[in-house]
């Protein structure tokens, strides 16, 4: 998994630089496909439970499990959220960023993905064995709440191994006594997402693509993390050692 997850982090950032106004969100998970079968990977997206793309483009409003498009053009402006996950030799890898397409990101996006990308090293941090998962789901709210946004509450991270999605669920919203014990060995797919105003979410007609319901940005951060005895380790990092 720690292959994977390095693996992960390289197509990721190979990804998103090719995201530009002018491109299509298909054309972008083209370039994705392409990516994941070089380094000897599978999309983990494609078919599961039915969904028709490789990887989850969602732009702006738009929250998660956006639907790659011929027809959705990504403009200057644009906040896009770029999720892809990775089957390779039996086991699963998971991540996600946002990034802004124009040079001077305005004052409250750059807050926003601020303080998603907090939450996230926030929660990470309490991935603790011996902890309660909901340590890591309070300090993620914690951050979220405390920079004034809000906690998209309907979509939870998840543990992850040998299938995409395992038990627990991580939500990132809840009490710090919730939750099982962390153990060492566990892996967990760590994923706030925040939004200004109201958290209330809608699903376009497609069936897949979840909108926040006042229209508002939304920013989603994800990456995979085991619990070791030494502490969290961030899986899906292109820092990892050797």
């Amino acid at each position: 998994m720690q292959e994977n997850g390095r693996l992960l982090a390289a197509v990721l950032t190979r990804v998103k630089l090719q995201a530009k106004p002018g491109v299509s969100t298909l054309q972008l998970a083209e370039i994705a496909r392409e990516e994941i079968e070089a380094v000897g990977a599978e999309s983990a997206f494609i078919g599961y439970r039915g969904f028709p793309g490789v990887i989850c483009i969602s732009l702006n409003e738009e929250v998660v499990h956006g639907i790659p498009s011929a027809t959705r053009i990504m403009r200057q402006g644009d906040l896009v959220k770029i999720d892809i996950g990775i089957k390779r030799k039996g086991f699963y890898a998971d991540m996600a960023e946002t990034v802004y397409l124009g040079e001077e990101v305005p004052l409250e996006i750059a807050r926003l993905l601020a303080t998603t990308k907090t939450a996230l090293i926030t929660g990470i941090r309490n991935c603790i064995a011996g902890e309660t998962l909901g340590k890591i789901s309070q300090s993620i709210q914690k951050v979220i709440e405390t920079g004034n946004l809000s906690v998209v509450k309907r979509f939870v991270g998840h543990g992850i191994g040998r299938s995409l999605h395992e038990k627990p669920p991580v939500p990132n919203f809840g009490s710090s006594i919730g939750g099982p014990r962390l153990e060492v060995g566990m892996v967990l797919a760590i994923e706030p997402i925040a939004t200004f105003g109201s958290p209330e979410i809608a699903i376009k007609q497609d069936g897949w693509t979840a909108i926040t319901a006042n229209g508002a940005l939304s920013a989603h951060f994800e990456h995979t993390v085991a619990i070791t005895s030494r502490g969290p380790v961030i899986l899906t990092s292109t820092c990892q050692a050797g």
